[in-house]
This record gives C-alpha cells, sequence and structure tokens, in this order.
C-alpha cells in the first residue's frame, strides 16, 4: 500500500505511484504497509497489515503522467477553456519482500480442512 492505493507487486516489477516527496533516484525505500503475502504454498494475510513484513524498492525515476485535457464550453456563449493538467508520478522497482515468514500462515490444508 503506498499513498492510500493497493498494488500488487512482485520482485523486479516497477510501478508508478504517486509523488514521492523526498525521495530522489537511486534511493532505497521501505514500504512497511504490507496488505497480504503469497507463495506457492501459504498466504500470510494482514489485519490490517502483515506484522513486520515490508517491501524493499529503488526510486527509478521522478517525472510527470501523461496529460489530461480539461475542456470546457459551453453553447452558443462563445465560451472554450481548454487547460491542461500533468500529475507528478514516481517509478519504483520492487527488489524484494522480506519479515513475512514470522506470522502464521493460511496454507491449501488449512483450508480444505476447514470445510
Amino acid at each position: 500500500m503506498v499513498g492510500s492505493r493497493q498494488y500488487i507487486v512482485f520482485p523486479g516489477r516497477y510501478i508508478y505511484t504517486q509523488r514521492l516527496k523526498g525521495a530522489n533516484v537511486n534511493d532505497k525505500i521501505i514500504l512497511n504497509k504490507v496488505l497480504l503475502v503469497g507463495t506457492k504454498t501459504s498466504t500470510w494475510v494482514g489485519k490490517p497489515v502483515v506484522p513486520n513484513a515490508t517491501v524493499h524498492a529503488v526510486v527509478e525515476e521522478q517525472l510527470k503522467d501523461k496529460k489530461v485535457i480539461v475542456f470546457k464550453y459551453k453553447k452558443k456563449k462563445n465560451y472554450r477553456r481548454n487547460i491542461g493538467h500533468r500529475q507528478p508520478i514516481t517509478r519504483i522497482r520492487i527488489m524484494g519482500i522480506t519479515g513475512y515468514q514470522d506470522s502464521p500462515a493460511v496454507t491449501l490444508a488449512d483450508l480444505e480442512a476447514a470445510k
């Protein structure tokens, strides 16, 4: 979870988030609001977050998003306004997810036993 938005991440993936203030290019950042961690055999579900789980990432670049055009128009009044806006965003690359192994895990065997 970054900036009140949730992302599905795995090592090697890059994501675009809202601008992270104070983060420069090649800075290592730690994201500690992890809501769920899953592997092929186990799942760790947070209530609301998985304790001690952290996502390690590197800031790759600070840039601006595509331009959003805001066009205002009133017919028969000769009123036209064309405004553009580019939202600042940050591209981060996910390096790894650690610390979740200490928490209790839910396995496929547990789910089948519960049925």
